[in-house]
């Protein structure tokens, strides 16, 4: 059938810019590269008039005010007991991780998977998914976070106890993965929070989550009873 001029092919090219026979073919090799940096909106006039007012970026100004760090992983007793006894509760919080469910995209079937009986995480040391921000204290962003969850995924993080953690699962929570440079899309969810272990993948198995929640158990017991030099703010490097 004859194409009119008002349905043209799709694969004929109109012009340079869409043509890669004869074009640029740098253009198409070339690397997306986002410097690191703390997350801020693109639009100046949007969520407030700027960070001043912005609910997902208030970390990185608490954790640069100093009020955050205090000893919160000790109470009541702990207060006078020495604490030796500190390495003792971090032996035991090592193997007793209670996750929090907060899956947000495809990587949420994943970490779902990682709970059924034939991969079993329950056998390492960590316990059924948590349904309450206040019965957990890890905290597993599996998928895609949006600018529009980024504040009730921080708010579900300050609700959870100290100590807790926070386990990064896929590339687009890593990095931004296929979403990288999208308006719409934190750049890696270090931005906003710290982060303690990164699971690559698109998505990871469960076999690759399972492994990370053991490296976590692993940090949990190099770093006992030293809560008062955890990071408060986002943990993402700056200014590479």
């Amino acid at each position: 059938m004859a194409l009119t001029p008002e349905r043209p092919a799709l694969d004929t090219p109109a012009g340079p810019e869409r043509s890669l026979v004869g074009g640029d073919p740098s253009a198409v090799t070339t690397p997306i590269v986002v410097a690191n940096g703390l997350w801020s909106a693109d639009d100046p006039a949007a969520y407030g008039g700027g960070p001043a007012g912005l609910e997902n970026a208030h970390l990185a100004e608490i954790e640069r005010s100093g009020a955050a760090y205090r000893d919160d992983a000790r109470w009541g007793a702990l207060d006078v007991i020495p604490t030796k006894a500190d390495y003792l509760l971090d032996l035991i919080r090592m193997n007793s991780l209670w996750p929090l469910l907060s899956g947000l995209a495809c990587c949420a079937f994943e970490m779902m998977s990682s709970a059924t009986s034939k991969n079993d995480i329950d056998r390492w040391g960590m316990f059924p998914f948590r349904a309450s921000p206040r019965q957990a204290d890890v905290l597993i962003v599996a998928g895609t976070l949006t600018t529009k969850m980024a504040g009730p995924l921080l708010r579900l993080w300050e609700q959870m106890p100290e100590p807790k953690w926070s386990v990064a699962m896929g590339d687009c929570t890593c990095s931004g993965g296929r979403y990288k440079r999208s308006y719409a899309t934190i750049q890696g969810i270090d931005r906003i929070m710290p982060v303690d272990v990164y699971v690559p993948g698109c998505p990871p198995r469960p076999e690759g989550l399972i492994y990370g929640m053991m490296k976590l158990q692993q940090l949990v017991k190099a770093r006992r009873g030293q809560w008062d030099e955890r990071r408060v703010g986002p943990s993402v490097p700056e200014g590479i």
